[in-house]
């Protein structure tokens, strides 16, 4: 009996499930639906959801089954587990509301880091949105505008901004032309440390 690679078997299963929080709170985000709104259609408690969200509760097919339903995508695709022996990250690009959002990492709880794609098109009206962690984002190409709290700011291409997400906030194109920016997502609490060289 090979214990080893039984438990190498155990180690990638359980590295899958635990890929699938992130993966279900970007797809809910992606969507621009509330936690609330997923437990009305599936049945699933929203205690039960966040917890799936943020890794502290284990995703089972009475689980994946409603909610792959519910975000119309293949049950193969909300686990996201490669081919086997392929070591090749295989990114899935999200799409919601005109906008692909690309999950850079697959590493269960701590930060979460995201690329946003906005092609050109129609400016959108703002319709901000809380819910709780804190976010860090950088502009790569384009004018990204956000809508913080009070404040309406344009950010161009090297700028960044860092905010706690309880705050209502919404971003689109400032002026039509297309936007790119990473953005990461940390639980509340954790925050973006950035380091320099001292001059």
């Amino acid at each position: 009996m090979d214990t080893g690679a039984e438990s190498g078997r155990e180690s990638g299963t359980d590295a899958v499930l635990a890929a699938v929080g992130p993966r279900l709170r970007a797809l809910r985000l992606a969507r621009d639906i509330t936690l609330s709104a997923v437990a009305d259609a599936t049945g699933i408690s929203m205690s039960t959801l966040s917890r799936l969200e943020s890794g502290h509760r284990r995703p089972n097919l009475e689980l994946l089954l409603p909610l792959a339903r519910a975000y119309h995508v293949p049950l193969d695709e909300l686990v996201g587990a490669p081919a086997t022996g392929d070591p090749r990250v295989h990114l899935r690009p999200i799409m919601a509301r005109g906008m692909t959002i690309i999950p850079l990492t697959r590493k269960p709880g701590g930060i979460q880091a995201y690329k946003h794609i906005l092609p050109a098109g129609p400016l959108d009206q703002p319709n901000p949105q809380v819910h709780e962690g804190y976010e860090w984002l950088y502009v790569l190409n384009g004018k990204l505008r956000m809508v913080l709290g009070s404040q309406d700011l344009v950010l161009g291409a090297g700028e960044a901004a860092e905010f706690d997400t309880r705050v209502p906030h919404w971003f689109g194109r400032a002026d039509g032309k297309p936007v790119e920016f990473l953005s990461l997502f940390g639980t509340q609490g954790e925050r973006m440390h950035v380091r320099s060289r001292p001059s």
